[in-house]
């Protein structure tokens, strides 16, 4: 449907100067009758009130056709979406740590089988130390490890001392640390286990059978750049059961 084309505004006669003019006319006219003057009084009255209800309805009165209709756009103008757009940042890249970070320096790393071969070292290096094995001890353990133990076993020999260790069950081993330095890594191993230890002493007829349980932290320590290079215990601490 076409829209009606909008309604321009007319401008309204003076209807007070006209009025005052009629009413100077009639005025010099002595000989009128007052009943005719007052018709025309009020003839004049009406005439003024159609004007200005004129005046009014001429004007543009509530919304235009054209008011809701797009406007168009100028040319080359560029149109915003309805939705702002938001850009976020890209994630950024996670730094592996802990046995990931491990992996990625030395895919053929596997913790399980690096937990196996941590509970084997576990039970040789307990019992080769109380049997006094230094021979057995040399491979598993870092230079400074290998003193303190063997300074352990020399004092026990010199005191004349006999020890020997059973583990009636294998320990449970859970990985606690990891710290890479360099080309060195070290992985903390918590080990909870059941030793049946004796213990002889010089004179004694009769070694004493010892039930223990232990909760230790060994520390294992390998090269990364030599894939041939074996886990070494580095360090033995006190854990928690």
């Amino acid at each position: 449907m076409r829209p009606f084309p909008a309604q321009s505004r007319v401008p309204a006669p003076d209807a007070r100067g006209l009025c005052l003019y009629i009413v100077s006319e009639t005025h010099d006219q002595s000989d009128l009758n007052p009943a005719v003057l007052q018709l025309i009084l009020l003839a004049l009255v009406a005439a003024v009130a159609l004007l200005q209800l004129y005046a009014v309805l001429g004007r543009r009165m509530g919304r235009q056709p054209e008011e809701g209709a797009a406007r168009p756009e100028p040319a080359g103008a560029v149109r915003r979406p309805a939705v702002p757009l938001t850009t976020e940042p890209a994630p950024l890249e996670e730094t592996p740590s802990g046995l990931s970070a491990v992996r990625a320096r030395d895919p053929s790393f596997d913790p399980q089988v690096f937990l196996a071969s941590t509970r084997n070292s576990y039970r040789t290096i307990v019992t080769a130390y109380a049997a006094g094995d230094r021979d057995a001890l040399a491979p598993l353990l870092t230079e400074d490890v290998r003193k303190a133990f063997e300074a352990g076993i020399s004092e026990r020999e010199a005191a004349g001392r006999e020890e020997g260790v059973d583990m009636p069950h294998p320990p449970r081993s859970d990985v606690e640390t990891v710290d890479i330095d360099g080309d060195t890594v070290r992985i903390g191993v918590r080990f909870l286990g059941e030793l049946v230890q004796t213990q002889k002493a010089s004179g004694d007829a009769e070694p004493r059978v010892l039930h223990r349980r232990t909760a230790e932290l060994w520390t294992f320590e390998r090269n990364l750049a030599d894939r041939e290079g074996a886990w070494r215990l580095a360090g033995v601490d006190v854990a928690e059961a």
